[in-house]
């Protein structure tokens, strides 16, 4: 069963043997990667060592190699950086839309994890030392919580510091992508990344008192502007409301005045996305934030409340996107504004982070303190991973210690790195 080969590889239960692929050669697994439950491979960014070269990609796990054609993997431009297939059974090789033909790793589930299933089934979705959750002191919570929260903003801080880096020392430019990044909201983060990298602020800023321009500088550069880009059936829709060929001949002159070229459209993803997702209708909302000048570091910066962060942030789209979600698909009519759980999101995620960053940088305390006070006054997130520590008794009230129990989940209880963890320690310690 695929799902329990999903489980034997994220856990690392592997034959302690020689693993080869089917055409011989010799593998050593060094990360297995991160469990992808959106659409897309099943795990990002192992590492896996195939004789002598280390690859760093990702992983696709079936029943069978044959699986690969069944799904469509073979015309999936997502697929192109899979480094390794997984298999219980390779009755066929298999080759990526690119047209290279994957290495495959047959492995078998454990006879203990197959007898044991309905069980794993069941606690699986705990950590393993959830029993001893509602007996553990509130100094002992309240002290991990807090070292927890810090941790979290100190690696998103890492992460605002590279994008400096990769903006040749601009904390303007690294803003501005931190606030793309997190326009995706998660499932588009990385793309939405990767199209800040290519908007020239510099370019747009000389058309700043021009929405329409703007807008047409950001759906090129997104790489919305071509046929390709809309699904066939809206093509005629789409020519024929006007907006989509005016956005389009806007843009290549634009372009051409300034030598740009857009990302692929591919990486946008709309697979399990609500509409109101769409990239089309955040990046008209970044428009919109950034004509009217509330995108910017300085104006962050200024805020002393999360009202004023609200404020800040909050934003809507340009007409046509009030009835549409993509070119040529008509909906309902609505301002399309930044909900009240997003926008939250959008402190936590940005605002926070970047006053911690910022603060840490110029070695100002009230920044960083600010930082927590935000989080502090803002409430907890609403996801699965919060409601399974609620389930497993601790109390969840504040977005900071929110955020504390998300970096518990992702560093320490998916990594099983219980000896690093204060719970874990306490676990051993009463086992």
């Amino acid at each position: 069963m695929e799902q329990l080969l999903h489980y034997t590889w994220k856990h690392k239960l592997l034959p302690l043997k020689e693993l080869r692929t089917t055409d011989g050669r010799l593998v050593e697994v060094v990360d297995v990667g991160l469990h992808n439950q959106n659409a897309g491979p099943d795990f990002f960014n192992a590492k896996v060592k195939i004789d002598d070269t280390l690859w760093v990609g990702n992983v696709e796990i079936h029943q069978r190699s044959s699986d690969w054609y069944l799904h469509g993997h073979d015309h999936d431009a997502h697929y192109n950086n899979v480094v390794l297939h997984v298999v219980a059974e390779a009755d066929r090789e298999v080759q990526t839309q690119s047209g290279l033909w994957l290495p495959q790793l047959v492995i078998s589930v454990p006879e203990t994890v197959v007898t044991s299933y309905r069980e794993l089934l069941a606690t699986d979705m705990y950590p393993p030392c959830y029993r001893i959750i509602p007996d553990l002191s509130r100094l002992t919570v309240h002290s991990w919580m807090a070292a927890l929260q810090t941790e979290r903003l100190e690696q998103k801080t890492q992460a605002i510091v590279q994008r400096v880096e990769h903006c040749n020392g601009s904390w303007e430019d690294a803003y501005f992508t931190t606030l793309a990044r997190n326009f995706g909201f998660g499932i588009n983060g990385d793309a939405f990344e990767q199209w800040a990298q290519y908007v020239p602020l510099n370019a747009v800023g000389k058309h700043r008192d021009d929405l329409f321009q703007i807008e047409a500088i950001f759906m090129g550069q997104a790489g919305l502007l071509t046929l390709d880009a809309i699904p066939a059936r809206y093509h005629d829709a789409a020519l024929q409301e006007g907006y989509f060929n005016k956005l389009k001949n806007e843009y290549a002159y634009l372009a051409h005045k300034f030598s740009l070229t857009p990302m692929d459209p591919s990486v946008w993803r709309f697979l399990r996305l609500r509409p109101q997702n769409f990239p089309h209708v955040r990046i008209s909302q970044l428009a919109n934030l950034y004509y009217e000048r509330r995108a910017g570091l300085s104006a962050l910066l200024e805020c002393e409340s999360v009202e004023q962060l609200r404020q800040l942030l909050s934003t809507h789209v340009t007409p046509y996107w009030e009835t549409h979600y993509t070119f040529g698909s008509e909906s309902t009519k609505s301002t399309k504004n930044i909900s009240a759980s997003s926008m939250n999101l959008l402190i936590i995620n940005t605002a926070v982070p970047m006053l911690f960053a910022v603060g840490r940088h110029r070695q100002k305390d009230e920044l960083c303190d600010r930082a927590f006070d935000f989080l502090e006054q803002l409430g907890a997130e609403r996801n699965h991973i919060i409601t399974m520590w609620k389930e497993c008794g601790l109390e969840v009230s504040t977005a900071g210690e929110s955020q504390a129990l998300i970096q518990l989940k992702k560093e320490y209880c998916d990594r099983k790195d219980c000896l690093r963890c204060r719970i874990g320690f306490e676990y051993l310690k009463r086992k």
